[in-house]
């Protein structure tokens, strides 16, 4: 996985700034222009933001363990309540010492939890990641995923509007869980499957264990998915899948930062490896249709490139602004 650079003092706190807001209220239609500008700056935001977000969550699940401080710092939370109505809002760099310290001052100061809980999580291309939320789901993100959640009372929604992400899914009978993305909806109450969509019109999802309900698009009627179960669903054309084990591992190895092609097409794969490393490549109608197999990692590029003028007859072009055309060298 690639790093992100270190981010500012200025942009930690507008970061904290946004976590508290997201996490004490639902946005008003003028704050969240002002936040979607805000994350459209820098991709560095969105996951500043996300750190903080988990932050809060994290510190819900810590509070029995911290309380124990409360009255050894009950000075401090006075002279911060004189210096200023939100201290959290200073909080200083998420690590080592200073984690523990802004913990245990958001335990004393923070104003009471409200019943909902709201999240905006994001990754940056080339670069995965994972999030516990505070119901105690697991999520793993591959590489330009982008989720909205939202906890409340009855029900727990995500909201994901492109990329891929992995759900390990706490049970959770009176509060069903539901992924909502603009090819379809997913509704489970505890388990583990897979989503990835990235157009209005497309939707693979993959069950690793138990039942989830799939409703593609505005279809009617839900699609009962079982363990090694996939669906997909390009454009009006919906298909059911059953994959052996080692099939299953294979579709989910981007979670150890690999990706596995079983006589896929060329442009597909091609496309596969452009998302994730937000990248132009393409290939040319001869090429397009070859067929590419093998295990690769996700992280290198180059690799995969090289591996393709060996196995087949085609030529790697790379131009001065950054894309990458393959070309066909013969006709098969």
């Amino acid at each position: 996985m690639k790093s992100t650079s270190a981010p500012t003092a200025h942009a930690e706190e507008q970061a904290s700034l946004w976590a508290a807001r997201l996490d004490g209220s639902v946005l008003s239609p003028t704050d969240r222009i002002a936040l979607d500008s805000w994350l459209a700056i820098d991709p560095a935001h969105r996951v500043l933001l996300s750190s903080y977000c988990q932050f809060s969550a994290d510190l819900e699940q810590q509070l029995p363990l911290l309380a124990g401080i409360r009255d050894e710092l009950s000075e401090t939370k006075t002279a911060a309540k004189t210096a200023s109505p939100l201290p959290w809002l200073r909080w200083p760099t998420l690590a080592g010492a200073t984690l523990m310290v802004a913990a245990a001052l958001a335990v004393i100061l923070w104003p009471g939890q409200p019943q909902n809980q709201f999240q905006n999580i994001a990754t940056p291309v080339a670069h995965r990641s994972e999030v516990t939320l505070a119901d105690g789901t697991h999520i793993e993100l591959n590489a330009q995923t982008t989720l909205v959640v939202e906890l409340t009372a009855d029900a727990r929604r995500v909201r994901l509007a492109g990329g891929e992400a992995f759900f390990h899914v706490s049970q959770d009978l009176a509060r069903p869980f539901f992924v909502e993305t603009p090819a379809g909806s997913i509704r489970v109450t505890g388990t583990q499957f897979n989503v990835r969509t990235e157009a209005a019109t497309a939707l693979e999802v993959t069950v690793l264990e138990g039942t989830v309900q799939v409703r593609p698009g505005s279809a009617t009627v839900a699609h009962s998915l079982h363990t090694g179960d996939k669906l997909v669903r390009e454009q009006d054309h919906v298909g059911l899948t059953i994959l052996a084990p080692d099939q299953l591992n294979d579709s989910l190895a981007w979670r150890q930062g690999q990706i596995v092609f079983a006589g896929t097409p060329l442009r597909e794969a091609l496309g596969r490896f452009a998302r994730y490393h937000g990248r132009n490549l393409t290939t040319t109608d001869s090429a397009a249709t070859q067929r590419v197999g093998g295990r690769y990692s996700l992280d290198d590029l180059d690799g995969f490139l090289t591996d393709l003028e060996l196995a087949l007859p085609v030529h790697v072009t790379r131009a001065l602004d950054g894309a990458i055309q393959v070309e066909a060298t013969r006709t098969l």
